[in-house]
């Protein structure tokens, strides 16, 4: 494990507010997270799509963090000044910066192109490289800021106290191993925990040689459930899902992407006729693809299915009216023709919005085993869910958009594949790009590591030949998810043997 010296361990979990040293402490922390190079690479990683693919201006992975930073912010101010301090402490703690702090980091570990490319990234772990934690966004955020990012000469990491480290747990458990039993295999899994193709959970937040690590933070928070995050962390989720649900409608609306009479139809049409959508099987409800209905009809089983603890049949129908008269008849009704006019509807629309999403927030003691001990108010979730069913619904499922990503997926492919074989020259394997080597060397090491301390999480493979090719392979993911989308484009065309930009003052 790298070493550190552990700051502010001892105040993790005491009453707020905290001593004006600890506070320093944290602040030290976020302000390490913002001056990282990983940090300013997000303002040209994609969020949806990247700039350029519309006529508008749409968030990248920057712009993005910074209104999930500020969310946070008002919700953890929020319930430090109406929460008694013994029940916060009660729950582990939590302190406005370091939940600003998990803000700031939360996508860190989004690799070129969005979900998608981390897709492609996953499957390039398991299948070329037999990597069986594979990749995964929050697990990459992780060992981010923990062994790939660095802070001064000799420190792995960015050497962050407990607290912020906790931070950006959503999911405090491995792919595979640990803890054990795994969460997979609970007789009710905690959201994120599903079994995926790998047969391990669909999220989580460390690989196997991050695994002591995370262990380590979790300890720090004995009063915990080994289900749930944080508080800080539960802040943090909690506004990246706020943000989520409403700015990139906001992209959307503004690039003529949604068009009023597709949503309207979806929204009318499931309202008027809801008693009848109700009685339609399942096999007959899928066949109905693109129906006008369908789609609100379909979430409406699924929350009522994963997320009975919460889902209610009357506030899922208030949602769907609210949502279709105050966004779909308020917003979208009127094209957007870039006044200021127009302008003033969608922000005065969104600012609204928050204002009341942050009011709805609250506490909660002993959540359900798919719940969190920071959540909205019924109503308020059940708008969240449908104001997302909108952005998935009618962008994310765009057949344009999908023939963008299968060429996105591709350059992915391209460069991995390209990078195993340069390193497969013997010759000339020297002469690959200094950072990929460096992190091949880190990534070979923490195998290393678990092969004698931990060679049960290794499923086997231990022999020197399964860690160096597990360490390359590693530090090949490790390499490419660093990129921006542009550094993506560029490596795959220069592989390929295209022109470009040969000497450009930086590193390859």
């Amino acid at each position: 494990m790298s070493t550190r010296t552990d700051r502010a361990r001892a105040e993790v979990g005491v009453p707020r507010p905290l001593a004006a040293g600890s506070d320093s402490e944290f602040r030290v922390d976020l302000e390490r997270i913002r001056f990282s190079p990983a940090f300013s690479r997000l303002a040209e990683v994609t969020q949806v799509v990247s700039a350029g693919t519309t006529g508008g201006i749409v968030h990248n992975r920057l712009t993005h963090t910074i209104k999930v930073t500020a969310v946070a912010r008002a919700i953890a101010v929020r319930l430090e000044e109406s929460a008694a301090p013994e029940r916060i402490a009660a729950l582990g703690g939590l302190h406005h910066v370091v939940a600003q702090a998990g803000a700031c980091s939360h996508d860190l570990g989004h690799p070129p192109f969005g979900h998608l490319g981390e897709q492609e990234l996953d499957r390039q772990a398991r299948t070329r490289f037999g990597l069986n934690d594979g990749f995964e966004g929050n697990a990459q955020t992780f060992r981010v800021l923990t062994e790939l990012e660095v802070h001064g000469p000799g420190d792995q990491g960015l050497n962050l106290t407990t607290a912020v480290r906790a931070s950006v747990l959503k999911y405090p458990w491995g792919r595979h191993h640990w803890p054990d039993p795994h969460p997979r295999t609970w007789p009710r899994q905690p959201r994120g925990a599903r079994p995926d193709i790998s047969g391990g959970s669909y999220k989580f937040n460390a690989y196997v040689p991050d695994l002591d690590e995370l262990i380590a933070v979790r300890e720090a928070f004995p009063d915990v459930r080994r289900d749930q995050q944080t508080l800080d962390c539960a802040v943090m989720d909690l506004a990246d899902d706020v943000a989520y649900s409403l700015h990139d409608l906001e992209d959307f609306h503004r690039a003529g992407v949604l068009q009023f009479s597709a949503v309207s139809s979806e929204f009318r049409t499931w309202a008027g006729e809801r008693d009848e959508f109700a009685m339609l099987t399942d096999s007959r409800l899928d066949a109905m693809t693109r129906a006008p209905g369908a789609g609100l009809e379909t979430l409406r089983r699924r929350l009522a299915t994963r997320d009975a603890w919460m889902f209610d049949e009357d506030a899922y129908l208030e949602a769907v009216l609210r949502v279709g008269q105050e966004f779909v008849e308020g917003v979208l009704a009127i094209p957007y023709d870039g006044s200021m006019a127009a302008d003033r509807s969608l922000s005065g629309f969104t600012s609204t919005w928050i204002d009341a999403l942050v009011d709805a927030v609250r506490l909660v003691d002993d959540p359900p085993i798919r719940g969190s001990s920071v959540e909205l108010s019924q109503g308020a979730w059940h708008q969240v869910q449908v104001l997302k069913f909108i952005h998935q619904y009618f962008v994310l499922h765009r057949p344009d958009l999908t023939l963008m990503q299968r060429g996105q997926a591709n350059v992915v492919r391209q460069i991995v594949a390209a990078f195993d074989d340069w390193l497969s020259d013997r010759l000339d394997a020297p002469r690959a790009p200094r950072r990929l080597l460096d992190l091949v060397d880190t990534a070979t090491e923490g195998y290393r590591r678990v092969a004698r301390r931990h060679p049960d999480w290794l499923d086997g493979m231990t022999s020197r030949d399964d860690v160096l090719r597990m360490g390359r392979g590693r530090g090949i993911i490790d390499y490419v998810a660093g990129m921006t989308d542009h550094q993506a484009e560029a490596t795959a065309s220069r592989l390929r043997g295209g022109s470009g930009l040969l000497w450009g003052g930086g590193s390859v």
